[in-house]
C-alpha cells in the first residue's frame, strides 16, 4: 500500500520537476573522496567522454537517527511495547528516503544538470534515482574527473573518480552516495588476516575464529553422560553445564539459522557418524539448504579446513534442539576473500538495504527474497574495528542493517572470536595506525560484527582440568576468546552500569589510546568453548572456539523462542536490552577465572559481573526460561 502510494507520489514529483522551475543555485561541496586509489587498483587511462555510466544517487534514508529509540522501545522489559515487532513493511516506510529527498535531487537534475525527466529512474523501493549519462554529463554533474582502474590480480576494469566528486550544497543532504564514484566494489583488496598493513579501502576481513587447538578425540571424552567434560566436550556436557533438558513443543512454529560463508561446508557422513554416537533419530536429519549469491554445498569436498566448522555448528544446533527443529543454512556464496561479505547476507533477509550507501555498488544477487530465521547464529569475523575513514562508514550501515532486521525480531548471535584483544588469525594490532602481527605491542583491535550493539556476541569458556559440570567454568585458556571496547560504536546505555562498574573496579595498566573506554563492551554472555567433541571427515576430534559457544547460546535463544510461542508470545529478538536489566541478575553463571591476552599485554581479566572476556557469564537455563517468559 504504502510503496504504491510512494510511487504514485514520486510520479507526481517528477512530473513536477520537469516544469521550468528556476534552479537553486547554491555552492558545490566535496561529498565524496578517496585519499588514495584503493589497494589492488592502478589508474589504467581516462574515461572516453562518450562512453555510458549508470549513475545511481542513493538517497538518505529516513529516521536513522532514531533507530536505539525504536529498538529500545520494543526490547526493553520496562517497555510497554516489548515484544511488539514491526513487520518489514513498516522498517522498510519507515527508513525508506522522504519525499522531500527525492524531490530536491529530480529537480537538480532536471534544472541545472539539463537532464531530461524520462531518462530519471526511480527504484522501486523509493531508495534511489538512476540515469544512464555519457562521463561527459557525469563529471559536468558531479565536478568529477572519471578514469578507468584496473585490478592486479584479475584485470577486471572499473570506472570511477577517486579524486571525489561535489554536489550543490543543498543537494549533498538528500544524497548518501553517487556510483560510481569512489567506491569501487568488486574484486577485494585482501584479507587483513593475510597482509600486515591496515586496508583502506573498506574491504571484508571475513574470516573463521580458529584458535582452538585441534586433536583426536579420547574414548573417555565420548562416554554417555556429562562425564569428563574436561577432556571434551559432548551434547551431555552441554545440557549438563547449563540444565538444559528442554523438549520442543511448537518446532514448527519456530525458525532458527546458521550462517556460513565461501568454501565452508559440512558432510552429511559426518552428520551421521555423530548423531549415531550421540542421538541416533537424528541419523539422516539434515539441515535446509538456503543458497544467497550462489551458495552450494560439495559433497565431494576434502579439504579439513573447509569441512570442521559448518560440521560443527550444526552437530551442535541440531543435537541441541533435536530432530523435531528444522534449522536453515545461510550458504552465502562469496569466497572469503571477497568484498563486503556481510552485505550479501543482510541484502537476502531484507530488499531495502539493496539500495544503502556503498551495498547499491555491489551487484548483489539476493535482494530480500530469502526466508528469515528467528534466531541467526554467525560464528564469523567480518572486518576489524578501527576508526578510519574508508571502514568506519561500511560498519555503521551494516550494523545499522542489523538493527533495522532486529526490529522485526531476529537475534543475532555472533561469535567474539579467539585471539583475545588481537584481530584475526594472525593476531593483528594497531602500532599507530599499522597493522602488525603475531601479537606485537599496538592498540586492541576489536571485531565486526561482534562489536555491533544489535548483535549478541558469545564468548568462550571451559570446564577447567580436573573439575565436572557442577564446577563453575573458567575463560578459555587453550586460546584466548575475543573481547574489548569498540572504536565505532558508543556504548549503550544498558550497558553503562555493568561496564562503568567493571572499569572502576578493575585495575587496568593501559594508556588512554590502547582501547576506548567509552565504547560498546563486549562479549555479551559466554558459552563453553573448548574442547567440543565434532565428527569431521569420518573421525571423531576435538575442537572448538567462540565458533562453538555461539550456536550453543544461539539453540538455548531458539529453544526459548519455541516455549513462547507455544504460549501464543512472540520471538524475544534483540535480547541485550533484556539481559542486562535486573530482571536478569540472576540468569547466567558469573565466570570470575581468565583472561584474553594478546597485543604484547594480558589483556582485559574475568571479574565479578559483567567482564569483556566473558560477558555477564554462561546461561542458567531454566531462570532464563523463565525470565524471557515472564515478559509479555
Amino acid at each position: 500500500m504504502f510503496l504504491s502510494s510512494f510511487l504514485q507520489f514520486s510520479g507526481a514529483v517528477l512530473a513536477v520537476c520537469a516544469s521550468a522551475t528556476p534552479p537553486v543555485l547554491s555552492p558545490r561541496i566535496r561529498h565524496d573522496s578517496h585519499k588514495e586509489i584503493p589497494h589492488g587498483w592502478s589508474l589504467h587511462h581516462s574515461a572516453d567522454p562518450s562512453a555510458t555510466v549508470p549513475l545511481k544517487f542513493a538517497l538518505t534514508q529516513s529516521n536513522l537517527h532514531n533507530l536505539d529509540e525504536y529498538l529500545l522501545d520494543i526490547a526493553d522489559p520496562d517497555s510497554p511495547n516489548y515484544g511488539k515487532h514491526w513487520t518489514p513493511a513498516q522498517v522498510a516506510e519507515t527508513f525508506r528516503p522522504s519525499e522531500n529527498s527525492v524531490g530536491t535531487v529530480h529537480s537538480w537534475l532536471v534544472n541545472d544538470g539539463g537532464i531530461a525527466p524520462h531518462r530519471i529512474r526511480l527504484s522501486p523501493d523509493g531508495g534511489a534515482l538512476h540515469l544512464d549519462a555519457t562521463v561527459a554529463e557525469a563529471e559536468q554533474l558531479l565536478s568529477a574527473e572519471y578514469f578507468v582502474y584496473r585490478h592486479g590480480d584479475d584485470g577486471r576494469e572499473r570506472l570511477g573518480c577517486h579524486h571525489g566528486y561535489h554536489l550543490p550544497e543543498h543537494v549533498s543532504k538528500h544524497v548518501d552516495l553517487v556510483w560510481p564514484t569512489v567506491h569501487f566494489g568488486g574484486p577485494s583488496a585482501g584479507n587483513l588476516s593475510r597482509r600486515a598493513n591496515m586496508g583502506k579501502d573498506g574491504s571484508s576481513r571475513i574470516h573463521r575464529p580458529k584458535g582452538a587447538p585441534k586433536g583426536i578425540a579420547e574414548a573417555s571424552a565420548m562416554e554417555p553422560g556429562p562425564t569428563n567434560c574436561d577432556k571434551g566436550v559432548t551434547l551431555d556436557c552441554l545440557r549438563g553445564l547449563y540444565d538444559f533438558n528442554y523438549t520442543l513443543v511448537s518446532a514448527k512454529k519456530n525458525t532458527v539459522a546458521v550462517v556460513e560463508f565461501g568454501s565452508n561446508v559440512f558432510l552429511p557422513s559426518d552428520l551421521d557418524l555423530f548423531f549415531k554416537k550421540f542421538d541416533t533419530p537424528q541419523v539422516g536429519h539434515r539441515p535446509t539448504l538456503v543458497s544467497i549469491a550462489g551458495g552450494h554445498l560439495n559433497a565431494s569436498e576434502t579439504d579439513s579446513e573447509n569441512l570442521g566448522e559448518s560440521t560443527m555448528d550444526f552437530q551442535l544446533v541440531m543435537g541441541l534442539l533435536g530432530s523435531q527443529q528444522d534449522v536453515l543454512l545461510y550458504q552465502v556464496g562469496k569466497n572469503n576473500s571477497d568484498q563486503f561479505t556481510t552485505d550479501e547476507l543482510l541484502v537476502a533477509l531484507d530488499g531495502s538495504y539493496c539500495s544503502a550507501k556503498g551495498v547499491d555498488a555491489e551487484h548483489l544477487a539476493d535482494c530480500g527474497n530469502k526466508p528469515r530465521a528467528n534466531v541467526v547464529s554467525i560464528s564469523y569475523s567480518t572486518n576489524y574495528d578501527v576508526v578510519d575513514p574508508d571502514v568506519t562508514p561500511a560498519l555503521e550501515r551494516q550494523c545499522a542493517e542489523f538493527g533495522k532486521l532486529a526490529l522485526t525480531g531476529i537475534t543475532f548471535v555472533v561469535s567474539s572470536g579467539d585471539t583475545g584483544v588481537s584481530f584475526g588469525n594472525q593476531k593483528l594490532c594497531n602500532a599507530n595506525g599499522t597493522a602488525v602481527t603475531g601479537n606485537k605491542a599496538g592498540s586492541f583491535v576489536p571485531q565486526f560484527p561482534a562489536s555491533c550493539p544489535y548483535v549478541t556476541t558469545v564468548g568462550a569458556t571451559q570446564v577447567a582440568p580436573g573439575k565436572s559440570v557442577n564446577d563453575r567454568e573458567i575463560a578459555t585458556t587453550a586460546f584466548p576468546s575475543g573481547g574489548g571496547f569498540s572504536n565505532t560504536f558508543p556504548r549503550p546505555s544498558f550497558q553503562n552500569r555493568v561496564v562503568n562498574r567493571y572499569l572502576k573496579n578493575t585495575e587496568l595498566p593501559y594508556a588512554a589510546d590502547i582501547f576506548n573506554r567509552t565504547g560498546r563492551g563486549y562479549p555479551d554472555v559466554a558459552a563453553n568453548g573448548f574442547p567440543t567433541v565434532v565428527a569431521v571427515d569420518g573421525n571423531f576430534t576435538t575442537s572448538g572456539g567462540t565458533s562453538a559457544s555461539a550456536p550453543i547460546f544461539a539453540s538455548l535463544i531458539a529453544a526459548v523462542n519455541d516455549a513462547r510461542l507455544a504460549k501464543g508470545k512472540g520471538p524475544v529478538g534483540w535480547i541485550n536490552p533484556a539481559i542486562y536489566s535486573h530482571v536478569f541478575r540472576s540468569a547466567f553463571h558469573d565466570v570470575t577465572v581468565g583472561s584474553n591476552p594478546g597485543c604484547a599485554t594480558d589483556g582485559f581479566p574475568a571479574a565479578r559481573g559483567w567482564d569483556p572476556v566473558t560477558g555477564l557469564g554462561t546461561p542458567n537455563f531454566p531462570l532464563l526460561l523463565a525470565r524471557f517468559m515472564a515478559l509479555p
